[in-house]
């Protein structure tokens, strides 16, 4: 009877032994994954998400890339890309060269922050080798204020000039809106600029004048949005008139 007791005690003891032994490995197993984890996440980098607007009234179509990794194909004048994902980098590189190949049109180097959005802006504006500049953009992220949209104005449109820009609330008429931009000179930007959301047709005229004017097809504004308007030159007619283009920085799409 006594030895059956202290047989008992033994596996009884073993068992604990056992179970001390196991929790300990699945400490130790939950400490290393954990070290694993925060090592994965304080090593990992964001990507930057890079597109191209062409303002170009003389590069032919192009490519263009951005550390070496080609971000537009064959982009023509008048043109805003959608983003693709390159790697961050504080002195990237961006090459500008002919769609249909050749030497290189224009280059820079600039910094595309992790995380962060940005824009490769091709225009005629500056002394550059054949007339042509590149500007790295950092473009808005995040979603305008609840009720809100924020728009960003970029004017290459040197035959018309500086211009006046409204948003014409659906049911107003041009002389009862007070401009949301004055006076924008070429090739100055304005932006990015938050007013409230509403249905509203987007007019753009010479500085100081009602007439002539150029709108854009009315837009049913919701909250959020966050976008790019480029204004160019019509080369269709030989008098001034505005091409309007508009493409999605953040919140909700056109």
């Amino acid at each position: 009877m006594k030895a059956a007791i202290l047989e008992g005690r033994i596996r009884g003891s073993r068992g604990r032994a056992q179970l001390r032994l196991l929790a300990t490995a699945a400490l130790s197993l939950a400490a290393a994954l954990s070290v694993s984890a925060c090592e994965n996440v304080a090593t990992y980098t964001q990507p930057s998400l890079v597109r191209v607007i062409d303002a170009s009234y003389i590069a032919p179509a192009v490519n263009v890339a951005a550390e070496g990794q080609l971000v537009a194909a064959n982009v023509g004048q008048d043109t805003i890309t959608s983003y693709g994902a390159v790697p961050a980098n504080a002195a990237a590189p961006i090459n500008v060269t002919a769609a249909n190949g050749g030497a290189t049109l224009a280059n820079t180097s600039g910094t595309l922050l992790a995380g962060h959005q940005h824009s490769v802006f091709l225009t005629d504006n500056g002394a550059a080798p054949n007339g042509y500049i590149v500007t790295i953009l950092e473009d808005q992220q995040s979603q305008a204020a609840s009720g809100h949209s924020a728009f960003r104005f970029l004017n290459q449109a040197p035959k018309t000039g500086a211009v006046d820009i409204y948003m014409v609330p659906a049911g107003a008429t041009l002389a009862d809106t007070i401009p949301l931009v004055t006076n924008l000179p070429v090739g100055g930007t304005a932006g990015y600029i938050s007013f409230a959301s509403q249905t509203v047709t987007m007019v753009v005229t010479p500085t100081g004048v009602t007439t002539p004017h150029y709108a854009f097809s009315p837009m049913a504004l919701t909250g959020g949005e966050v976008r790019t308007v480029l204004l160019m030159d019509s080369q269709l007619t030989s008098n001034p008139a505005v091409n309007i283009t508009i493409a999605d920085d953040a919140g909700p799409s056109q």
